[in-house]
């Protein structure tokens, strides 16, 4: 019987800071408010998330032969998520970010290049793919899965029957051809507005949409960060807003929001739901600092749904 969930792509470890609206002169000293780390990233923050929210998750990434790696396994195992598909990459550091959070949620960042971006495909992750009933890939850009190797893990997920869901993180102009082989085994493509409009030239949600679809993807889902999102399935296009909330950190909205879409569908949630359960996971995440935010449980995410103020659709 399939079980689970397979994410595959980037982890890193976040390290985040807020409120930081201005660096000191010098060499000064700012009392903030709090510093918190997680792992992250489009595979890691998307399957700590999903762990908290009850998915059995397996991570397949990389990590370094480093302290934070070490760090990151432990985080990760602690919460849940299987490691046996995260190697250390010998002499490699793991990838690390840096991020800045100023007092409106708002977060610059600094990236520290590592393992993480070397997540590849093997003869144990095909059979994971095989085994899961869903698959989230967050590889676009990995230089060990584009060209090839990241499209047939989807095609082998997709051909034994998982539901296939895919995000972006920085995507380069090479993305689109990446994506012309990807989509075609993917039921919802989950990028993010300005991901979409870059990508396609485009200023419209829909149009941008239109484009992925002819790519191949079933459905696309774009999360437009405080606007909503705006849902593109089969049967129908529907514009969704926001929760009302004084974000703390954005960080990882975008990974919780695709963590908390599969989390409701593993429930049994009609698509459109699961997008509003979606919602609510990333508001709760942005109410706290790093990837988990203020994310307790699907219980409480559920309630939260129910409970907090929504805006206006865009």
């Amino acid at each position: 019987m399939k079980t689970g969930l397979l994410t595959i792509g980037l982890v890193t470890l976040d390290v985040v800071a807020s409120p930081i609206d201005a660096l000191p002169q010098g060499e000064g000293t700012t009392l903030i408010q709090g510093i918190a780390c997680a792992p992250a990233g489009t595979a890691g923050g998307a399957a700590m998330v999903a762990a908290r929210l009850g998915v059995p998750v397996k991570l397949a990434s990389a990590l370094g032969d480093d302290l934070i790696g070490r760090f990151v396994r432990m985080a990760l195992e602690e919460s849940k998520v299987d490691t046996s598909l995260l190697p250390v990459r010998p002499g490699m550091p793991t990838s690390t970010t840096v991020l800045a959070v100023d007092s409106k949620g708002r977060r610059p960042n600094f990236h520290a290049l590592g393992a993480g971006m070397l997540a590849s495909v093997n003869d144990e992750v095909m059979e994971a793919a095989r085994q899961a009933r869903f698959l989230h890939y967050g590889g676009v850009g990995g230089p060990k899965l584009d060209g090839g190797p990241g499209a047939s893990l989807l095609q082998a997920a997709h051909e034994a029957g998982a539901i296939v869901t895919c995000d972006l993180i920085s995507p380069q102009g090479s993305a689109l051809d990446e994506l012309k082989r990807l989509l075609p085994f993917v039921d919802y493509f989950m990028p993010s507005a300005a991901e979409a409009l870059a990508l396609t030239g485009t200023d419209d949600l829909d149009a941008a949409a239109d484009v992925f679809l002819g790519f191949g993807a079933k459905a696309c889902i774009i999360k437009n960060g405080g606007r909503g999102s705006h849902v593109v399935l089969p049967d129908a296009r529907h514009s969704l807003p926001a929760h009302v909330i004084t974000p703390v950190d954005t960080t990882s909205c975008g990974d919780s929001y695709c963590a908390g879409f599969i989390a409701a569908l593993s429930r049994g949630w009609e698509p459109l739901e699961a997008c509003r359960f979606a919602t609510a996971t990333a508001a709760l995440v942005a109410q706290g600092l790093a990837t988990l935010g203020k994310l307790e449980s699907f219980e409480a995410t559920e309630a939260a749904m129910r409970a907090m103020p929504l805006g206006e659709t865009v």
